[in-house]
């Protein structure tokens, strides 16, 4: 009974609805959709918690700018979320809105307990304010500064490379640095609350150790938010208003918090990156403030990139979720999704990538596998799976493949690693392509004396096509049940993930349909890029908005300046950077290559192969130093990860080494 199962609650970000959700927003989501529904597979209880964020002064500008009215904007896009989650099939179970009733009145009964316990007063902000971000910051924390004629500081940049405005209002204040030790200490007693490790090491060397200072959590330059109830002309800031939402949903502050006491502590809360400091800073302060445990985990994930950067409106890179489910399926998108872009780092899209990863995983692999598997038992076997009793040694070979398959698919998933979780079941697909070329049904048909082994190969190829199902399940809602039913399967019954006899007496489709059609490579490539140009000529033929010129001028020195795509005779006019190292691994299936994740100095993560392991047995103390990268090389594909770069190094004989900078050098000073 459900009551009996063990509990799993994980969380999106609310989505803030300021404008049409691309692909990158999607990836969050699905990213949260497939491991709950793997937690369910696995016999939790599972709450899914998703939603919009829909206060503060960017909202109440966008509403003006279309003549409605704050409220009547944010029903629209909130509406528009709801349809596009329903067509991504996301599977939350409550969809949080921050104007929501009982979620004002919990705010303002939190925000008034903080400020009756003493952790949030009354004073007086001066300081620069992002309307785009709904951020603060400090003059130091701007990437870049304007100045006036007197040397004065007049304006500047935030880091994501929007205009910021100097604001001077009263407002209330929460005491951060009360906190700070306390949430050292919690890191460190807690290692794996911040995932990856490299964002946990940005917080505390660029936010915590230089000093928190207290943050400023009301408004009263304009009234779109939650009014401050002893203090109305003050609205709570828009960032700790979202941020409550994680317990509000629950209950908490409710009459009914029979939710709270049940899901929290959240089991994993997914961010992007990008607001990683607001989830494992300014949150786990204002729990600790409440005297609420804190969520087990924060997982900030990285960006889905274009080639040419960041996917943005105003550069003309976007690409929509719906143009591509709507031309290739669902599920292609969300395999596309959790294959092809690790979790933890940036990704890549390419439409290039997205055709092959249908046509060669999608249709040759599982399709083809699904077809010859329905085919030969309808010819071999009049279309009933006969057994599934192990023969020869190729059975027992198979039925090992799986249950290695299962051990790693279960370690992987459990640990978001989505890529590697669904890598070890295409190997058992491979596996089981392999299988069929072993045992040749085809000649074991023309000899009677071999009927058994037949019928087993046939039946081992059907269970294992059920178990692949069952797999890919979390990630592809659609191609499991379209497989069960030419299997003779019924999708809500038979799920045992045991390899078994589930099949036996099942009767398969006798007209076996592709579930992947094999694409025109060259002809859906060119589909895709036509949509993304057409988006592109939507927003101004691709001239770059105000913000966006202000972003590319932020990031030290635009790389528009330097060609894009150089080949390695070109070198002359190679842009070589200061970068850090902020984390590095070994690359999957390669003996030789380490993959860094390094800081160039734009807020994008930069992801360089190096053929470094010989040299560096001992990589992990890399992390931190700072080297010197070549960053306009022509993105390579090396083992199925892009490599966006080269690392500079030194050679004397069989000596080799990267070349390393001081700490004195800038992330992102150019070499020259």
């Amino acid at each position: 009974m459900t009551q009996d199962k063990k509990t799993f609650y994980i969380t999106t970000p609310i989505y803030y609805p300021s404008g049409k959700l691309t692909i990158g927003n999607s990836y969050t989501t699905i990213a949260a959709d497939t491991l709950a529904r793997y937690k369910r597979n696995e016999g939790f209880d599972v709450f899914f918690l998703t939603g919009t964020d829909e206060h503060g002064l960017k909202i109440e500008q966008k509403a003006e700018a279309k003549h409605m009215k704050p409220q009547e904007y944010v029903d629209m896009m909130a509406s528009d979320i709801k349809k596009l989650w329903k067509l991504l099939e996301i599977s939350n179970d409550k969809f949080i809105r921050t104007t929501d009733d009982y979620h004002v009145a919990a705010v303002q009964k939190i925000v008034e307990k903080l400020i009756a316990q003493g952790d949030i007063y009354l004073g007086e902000y001066t300081g620069w304010y992002s309307v785009d971000d709904e951020e603060y910051f400090t003059e130091s924390q701007l990437a870049e500064v304007y100045r006036d004629k007197d040397g004065k500081v007049s304006g500047g940049l935030a880091p994501s490379g929007h205009e910021v405005t100097l604001v001077k209002e009263p407002s209330y204040f929460f005491k951060m640095g009360k906190y700070a030790d306390r949430l050292l200490k919690y890191y460190e007693d807690n290692p794996t609350f911040i995932e990856p490790e490299i964002r946990k090491n940005e917080m505390v060397n660029n936010f915590i150790k230089p000093g928190l200072e207290d943050l400023a959590v009301s408004r009263t330059s304009f009234t779109w938010g939650v009014p401050v109830p002893s203090d109305p002309k003050h609205v709570v800031y828009v960032w700790v208003d979202a941020l409550l939402n994680y317990i509000t949903a629950l209950g908490y502050m409710s009459d009914d918090d029979s939710l709270f006491k049940k899901y929290w502590p959240a089991n994993v809360q997914f961010v992007g990156k990008e607001i990683v400091r607001f989830h494992t800073i300014y949150w786990p302060i204002i729990l600790m403030a409440l005297g609420i445990d804190l969520p087990k985990q924060v997982f900030g994930h990285g960006w889905l990139l274009m080639k040419d950067g960041k996917m943005s409106k105003s550069k003309g890179n976007v690409v929509y979720p719906e143009m591509l489910v709507n031309r290739y399926g669902l599920d292609s998108l969300r395999y596309y999704l959790m294959r092809a872009m690790p979790f933890g780092n940036d990704g890549m899209f390419t439409p290039e990538d997205y055709i092959d990863k249908i046509n060669y995983d999608l249709a040759n692999d599982l399709g083809n596998l699904l077809n010859r598997t329905i085919s030969m038992i309808n010819k071999y076997d009049d279309g009933k799976v006969v057994s599934v009793k192990a023969v020869t040694e190729f059975d027992t070979a198979l039925e090992g493949a799986y249950e290695t398959t299962l051990t790693d698919y279960r370690k992987h998933m459990d640990k978001f690693e989505f890529p590697d979780a669904l890598a070890s079941v295409w190997a058992f697909i491979s596996r089981a392509n392999k299988y069929i070329d072993e045992t040749k049904p085809w000649v074991l048909a023309k000899d009677a004396d071999k009927k058994e082994e037949l019928d087993s190969v046939l039946g081992h190829l059907a269970e294992g096509l059920r178990l692949i199902a069952l797999l890919i399940s979390p990630v592809m809602t659609q191609s499991p049940i379209k497989m069960f039913a030419q299997l003779g399967l019924d999708y809500d019954n038979d799920k045992s993930l045991k390899f078994g006899d589930t099949v036996v007496g099942k009767t398969v489709t006798s007209d076996p349909t592709p579930i992947f059609p094999r694409l025109d490579a060259k002809e859906e490539v060119e589909y895709i890029k036509n949509k993304m140009a057409e988006e592109k000529a939507k927003n101004g033929s691709g001239k770059l908005s105000k913000s966006a010129q202000a972003k590319a001028k932020a990031q030290s020195e635009s790389e528009d300046e330097y060609p894009k795509e150089i080949s390695f005779d070109d070198f002359s006019k190679v842009k070589m950077v200061v970068t850090e190292i902020l984390d590095v691994k070994r690359a999957a299936n390669a003996d030789k290559l380490l993959q860094f994740t390094l800081d160039d100095g734009t807020g994008i993560d930069r992801q360089i192969l190096s053929s470094m392991y010989e040299f560096y047995p001992n990589f992990k103390e890399l992390i931190g130093k700072k080297v010197v990268a070549v960053i306009n090389l022509k993105p390579r594909k090396i083992r199925g990860e892009w490599s966006n770069g080269m690392l500079l190094s030194t050679e004397a004989g069989d000596d080799v080494k990267l070349v390393l900078v001081d700490n004195s050098h800038k992330n992102g000073a150019i070499l020259g």
